[in-house]
Order: structure tokens, then sequence, then C-alpha cells
């Protein structure tokens, strides 16, 4: 066992964030719990490849939530966490991202204390750090935002009424939408309303550090309708704000794609330039 898991105990929930999608991006903590656990308890985003880095007979459980699909409620999911850490085994539950950036980590913790069921968490990288940057888009840049927020685009009922958008509009300079595409028409229309330029630049990244990673870029006005016209499905990632103006430059997942064409024209590659990844 690694010395990263050495204190992976039987009878704990480790609640570990596998990043947002490349299998590269995992931390070691988190592929040495991969190695160590007894049983995997998995979310709708970790894909196979990562799966495939535990050994090949420790158990799966899926419990993905993903919106509008039928899904496993949250009480069950935690109730099966605590049962298998009261069976005494090591209980790795892993979640897409960082379990506590909009992930859900947090419930689980409270849940698991009121139960008296050793845990930690192991942070991942969440998407909106790590997905822009696989799309060449700066969190932060000196010349564009001192400050960025992170938004999930529906609170605890569905909708957007939880997020004070006026107070967004006029506070933060750079934007971070997760979860947002169904309700991007009336963020957008909110976010207009309170003073942000109709033309401000908007990114949407969907399959973030994926080999099938798309990214459209479109503005606040337009936004809606061309990832209606685009169909773009989740899971994406929003980028809003001048950060975004920088991919033209940023784009290195594009450019090396663009050294590939020019070495081998035959390798026509996606051949999209919305594409990239």
């Amino acid at each position: 066992m690694s010395d990263f898991a050495a204190d992976f105990a039987p009878g704990s929930v480790w609640l570990v964030g596998a990043g947002p999608g490349h299998a590269g991006l995992l931390t070691l903590q988190a592929h040495a719990a991969l190695q160590a656990a007894d049983v995997i308890v998995y979310d709708a985003l970790v894909g196979e490849d990562i799966l495939a880095l535990a050994p090949e007979e420790t158990p799966r459980e899926y419990a993905g939530k993903r919106g509008g699909k039928p899904s496993p409620k949250q009480a069950d999911i935690t109730l099966r966490l605590i049962q298998l850490a009261r069976q005494g085994k090591r209980v790795l539950r892993l979640k897409g991202g960082d379990p506590f950036v909009f992930g859900r980590g947090g419930e689980e913790a409270l849940a698991l204390v009121q139960a008296g069921v050793p845990f930690r968490i192991c942070p991942g990288i969440t998407a909106g750090i790590g997905g822009l940057a696989f799309a060449g888009i700066p969190l932060t840049h000196r010349d564009t935002n001192h400050a960025v927020t992170m938004i999930t685009g529906h609170d605890a009922t569905g909708n957007v009424t939880g997020v004070d958008w006026n107070a967004v509009a006029r506070g933060s300079p750079a934007l971070v939408l997760y979860m947002a595409i169904k309700h991007i028409g009336a963020i957008a229309e909110k976010l207009i309303a309170a003073g942000r330029p109709a033309d401000e630049p908007v990114a949407v990244v969907t399959n973030a550090s994926l080999p099938e990673m798309s990214v459209l870029e479109t503005t606040l006005a337009a936004a809606a309708a061309d990832i209606e016209n685009h169909k773009v499905q989740p899971p994406a990632i929003v980028a809003i704000g001048e950060i975004v103006r920088l991919r033209a430059g940023l784009d290195w997942l594009g450019a090396a794609e663009g050294r590939k064409l020019q070495s081998d024209p035959l390798d026509l590659g996606r051949g999209d330039s919305e594409q990239a990844g």
C-alpha cells in the first residue's frame, strides 16, 4: 500500500476528488486510495480509465446524479456509505472534480460525522480551474481580473433564484458557472439586466480535459441560442468575462493539434474550429 493511503483505515470513508476527467489530473493521494480501497462508490462523471486504476477485484458501486435523469437519492447514497463503513470496509467515495466544490461532499461529510464514521477529504482539481486550463482560459490574469466568482447554475430547488445576480454582475469581472446549461438563457438575461455587456465573451467547455472536449465561444446575449443550435449537452463549464478572449493566444491544446496536422496532413483530426481536445 502506498504511503499516501497508509492511514486509510478499515471502517472509514475517504471523500476523494477525481478531477475534471483526465486521469492524469488525479492527485497521488487519489491514486493511492484507488489502490487501497475495499469498495469504490463513484459518481457519474468518473470515467472508466480512472476506475481502471483500481484493482480489478475491487467492487465498484455507481452512485451518479445527473440533472433530469433517474438518479439515486442523496440520502440513499449517504446511507450506503455509512453501511459499508460499518461493515469494516475502506470506502472510497469518488467524486468528479473536488468534493467540496458543488460536489455535495459537505453534505456527505456532515452525515458521516452524525453517524460517527471516520472520514477524510482528499481535494481534487475542480472543473472551473482544470477544465478552463485545458481550454486555454486562465481563471485570473492581471490585465483582466483580480477576482473570480464560481457559481452553480441552479440552486436546491433546481432554479436560479438562490443567487443574487445583481450583486454578482457588479462584483466580479470573471464568472465561472457550473451546471448552468439548462438555465443559461435566464442567467444571461439577469446578468445583462444588471449591467453586464450583451457582447461580453462567453466560453462553454464540454467534457473538459477529455479527448472529446469541445469549446464553444459566444457572447452573453447569444449564449442560449448558440448552445441550442450547437446542441451542447452537459457536462459543461461556462466562463464569462474578458478571460475568455485570452484563449485566442493560449489555446495550447488547439495549437498542439495544429502542429500535428501540419506534420501529418493525412490526419484530419477534428476539423472543427470550435473543437479542442
